[in-house]
């Protein structure tokens, strides 16, 4: 093999994402100048979205241990134990940038691509979620991109029959340029069943199975590492295009070489494609890999090695066979219609070879690729702006007025109000597995075979990581903990999806950093080990930054699964009690942001052993069977809660009366502040003592407010002068109009003006 093609000049290093001291790197790993191929090989491997170059060495702060984890970080997924001899596996991705380009394609190819992580573990998928970010719906574009995103991930999920069981979406102007599309997969499979992306056993068969390789998605890992400009629609090649008929196929494929037994290792083409799939392989393993391009199912003509090792095209997976056991899997991808194709094999040198037949047209050391790529520890420090930030005054601001009319604005905010009409596009029922349809603070999915059911949610504020991103960090642990803990669920795994600017600037590398500190903090606090995770930063345009966003997706065990338990009133009579205490967190709500147009302040104060106190509280009241209902207190607070407790349930809305003593509170922050570490709960007035003793056990406050029935939503606020402020007076029929329906009617009433 001849040193280089043709010499390589700056410009075509540039135009590969390196830089002059990357390049460098590339010849002292190599001991020469490298070809064009191996330069585009270097490229994507050498990646922000492939290496993880700025962010590697501060993700070894996150705990990953626990008695639980079967697999932690490293591998295609996560799994933890959940018993009967099974494991759960999961993981949440990104697929921002390709969403942003080209908004259908690219959340579908989301979605294919966190399924055959899944799958690639020997688990069955059985529950997708989503977190999703987007712009103002005033705007044509954010509308575009909404219907975009929400139409791509029904499609492929409902196509492939794995239900969409729930998620979040959040509005903010900060993300026109840039929405954030995030997807969760959840599996199961038997624990010590577990396939891995292993290439051992030197000599043993490498195939490739799935689609033919086409020229879509050339440099998507290079694109998802960079930011955006107005001219980025002309990168909307980049972005791959999907089947999920055929990752069905794929699917079942998959997982009857599991049950044969035929497999050594497997891994999904995913972003690099057949490079990233074959080069980390040999490195986990100490091996190398031969594979020669010759081979491989192409569905466009005279594809060069530098493109079918740097294609993204979907629904592709490499394996390594067991010794003699190629012919078995290539006729059962015969049998199931999927391509297959023997095209090289382990070895023990070390490299990643490429050869054109008899020719070898690139030669790298697998670990140069996949482990000793750069490792940046960048500038961080806060911005100067960050003062501005929470220097807010509130005593300068009028206390609320209005009650009535400022919940009902809050209940028509695209952030609050209901997502049925995303959630019906999804098939949330296929497989039989839902017991907790969207719409409550989680989805709930049961084990067939067994009395378990798992818990599931995605969660993350990006304001308060704006304001305080230690404390953002945090609190987005612990309002996923408190999701699962009020559906009935112990938390027992996290996988995050890190959305964060340009890490090349010393703030945004600041927040990042925090916030990871922050989230490491309260997971060791509740024993939640993280499993696996996904950093994607650059989400950027024009130099404008998205506020830094980690999205967490928690997975909660509920046994039996008969203490499962959702967030709405279900019986006229029953007492309304508050857990956890009120207090001043007005800093960074939604209702500063929507009645004072403020982001501003600090976000709530999260006492961490308060938390953990509420966790303990739900899941010993509900396997006790004391409460009828339970409804974490986040967004909107104690007024909207109380609001989505009346209206959220499926059929029947009920009212309720209740009274909320103000104490030193200013009446804003005792209905609409943010304070974390509550839940509204029912129970029967004969379980009330018992459970108030439940929660003085564990340290929390608990209160009872009101109670449940009649027409109408009535909150009544009591000063320490007994002065009587009849806050809020609105009929169910009202406030069920206006949280169900405000979304739909905001983007059908936009699309006609």
């Amino acid at each position: 093999m001849s040193a280089t093609d043709s010499p390589i000049q700056q410009e075509l290093i540039e135009q590969h994402g390196l830089s002059k001291d990357e390049y460098q790197n590339i010849v002292q790993h190599l001991g020469r100048e490298p070809n064009l191929t191996e330069l585009g090989v270097f490229s994507v491997m050498w990646s922000e979205h492939c290496s993880y170059k700025s962010s590697r060495v501060h993700l070894k702060r996150l705990p990953t241990e626990g008695e639980r984890v079967v697999q932690g970080p490293g591998e295609n997924a996560g799994a933890v134990d959940i018993g009967d001899g099974l494991a759960a596996v999961f993981k949440i991705e990104s697929h921002n940038h390709p969403s942003f380009i080209e908004p259908f394609q690219g959340a579908a190819t989301g979605v294919g691509g966190i399924l055959r992580d899944i799958f690639t573990m020997g688990a069955r998928p059985i529950a997708l979620l989503n977190s999703l970010r987007f712009g103002a719906l005033d705007l044509p574009k954010n509308r575009h991109l909404l219907k975009g995103v929400v139409s791509g991930i029904s499609w492929y999920g409902n196509c492939i029959g794995v239900p969409t069981v729930g998620g979040e979406i959040t509005f903010n102007d900060i993300y026109s340029k840039n929405p954030l599309v995030n997807v969760f997969c959840l599996g199961i499979v038997e624990k010590d069943r577990l396939l891995k992306g292993l290439a051992q056993g030197v000599g043993n068969p490498v195939l490739y199975i799935g689609a033919k390789t086409g020229r879509d998605g050339i440099h998507g890992a290079t694109m998802a590492s960079d930011s955006f400009d107005d001219q980025s629609d002309a990168k909307r090649p980049n972005v791959q295009v999907g089947d999920p008929f055929l990752e069905k196929l794929l699917l079942e494929v998959c997982l009857e070489f599991l049950e044969k037994d035929l497999l050594v290792g497997i891994q999904d083409m995913g972003a690099a494609g057949l490079t990233s799939s074959s080069c980390e392989m040999a490195s986990r393993s100490g091996t190398g890999i031969e594979l020669d391009v010759t081979h491989v199912p192409c569905r466009e003509p005279n594809m060069t090695a530098y493109e079918m090792l740097l294609s993204e095209s979907q629904e592709r997976m490499l394996l390594v066979a067991k010794p003699g056991k190629e012919h078995d899997v290539i006729a059962i991808c015969q049998k199931w219609g999927i391509d297959a194709a023997i095209i090289g094999r382990v070895t023990d040198d070390g490299m990643l070879r490429i050869k054109e037949g008899e020719a070898v047209v690139a030669e790298i050391p697998a670990k140069a690729l996949a482990e000793e790529g750069p490792r940046y520890e960048r500038p961080a420090h806060p911005p100067q702006y960050q003062d501005l930030l929470q220097g807010l005054v509130i005593e300068n601001l009028p206390d609320v007025t209005n009650p009535s009319d400022v919940l009902l604005a809050l209940l028509q905010s695209p952030t609050i109000a209901s997502k049925r009409w995303v959630a019906r596009q999804y098939d949330y029922m296929v497989g039989t597995n839902t017991l907790v349809c969207p719409g409550s603070d989680a989805a709930v999915v049961r084990i067939k075979g067994t009395d378990k059911a798992l818990a599931l949610t995605t969660d993350g504020n990006s304001r308060y990581c704006l304001l305080n991103p230690y404390l953002g960090g945090g609190l987005a642990v612990a309002e996923a903990a408190r999701n699962l803990a009020c559906s009935g669920a112990e938390p027992i795994g996290v996988t995050d999806c890190l959305n964060f600017g340009n890490p090349e600037r010393p703030d945004i590398m600041w927040q990042f950093i925090m916030a990871l500190e922050g989230m490491s903090d309260a997971c060791r606090h509740f024993a939640i080990p993280v499993v696996s995770g996904n950093v994607s930063f650059y989400n950027e345009t024009n130099g404008l930054s998205i506020y830094p966003t980690p999205v967490l997706g928690m997975v909660g065990l509920i046994e039996p699964a008969s203490c499962v338990m959702t967030q709405w009133f279900k019986h006229e009579g029953d007492q309304i009690i508050v857990l956890g205490e009120t207090k001043e967190d007005v800093g960074g709500t939604e209702y500063l942001k929507l009645v004072h147009a403020r982001e501003q302040g600090n976000p709530p104060w999260l006492d961490l052993d308060q938390e953990h106190a509420l966790h303990r509280t739900l899941l010993h009241a509900i396997r006790q069977g004391l409460i009828h209902s339970a409804h974490d207190c986040s967004e909107g607070g104690l007024a909207v809660t109380l609001a989505e407790c009346c209206v959220s349930h499926p059929s029947t809305p009920r009212g309720a009366t209740v009274q909320l003593a103000q104490s030193q509170l200013r009446v804003d922050a005792l209905l609409f502040g943010e304070s974390p570490s509550r839940a509204i709960v029912t129970a029967s007035s004969a379980h009330v003592d018992a459970l108030i003793g439940i929660a003085n056990e564990q340290g929390l406050s608990a209160v009872v407010i009101g109670e449940v029935g009649g027409q109408a939503l009535n909150i009544t606020v009591v000063s320490d002068t007994q002065h009587h402020m009849d806050a809020v007076h609105l009929p169910v029929e009202v406030l069920a109009d206006v949280w169900s329906h405000s979304f739909e009617r905001q983007i059908e009433s936009s699309d006609k003006s």
